[in-house]
């Protein structure tokens, strides 16, 4: 594979969101999560070293526009987590 062809695939894994201070956060999409009827993605941020993710929660506006809204809900966090852990599991090396 090309070096164009890598740093490509990179560039379509990020996504850049404006947070509640206008400020805009790229982060690296890691995956999508059906769970209680409700979509949720996972995210990393992208310019940090860190191995912190970040779940939000999809909210459908239309067919074209999506809201990120942060999820407070405990429960629905560590579910979700759980959900991705089990996915990657063979992929990444999880701290617990």
């Amino acid at each position: 594979m090309a070096n164009e062809e890598i740093l490509q695939e990179e560039e379509e894994n990020l996504l850049t969101l404006t947070d509640e201070n206008g400020e805009d956060v790229t982060f690296e999409y890691l995956d999508c999560i059906q769970y209680a009827d409700k979509e949720y993605l996972v995210l990393m941020p992208a310019e940090e070293d860190s191995n912190e993710i970040v779940i939000l929660e999809v909210q459908p506006v239309d067919e074209e526009t999506e809201n990120y809204i942060s999820v407070s809900d405990e429960k629905v966090l560590d579910e979700v987590y759980a959900i991705f852990k089990e996915r990657f599991k063979d992929i990444i090396t999880f701290e617990d």
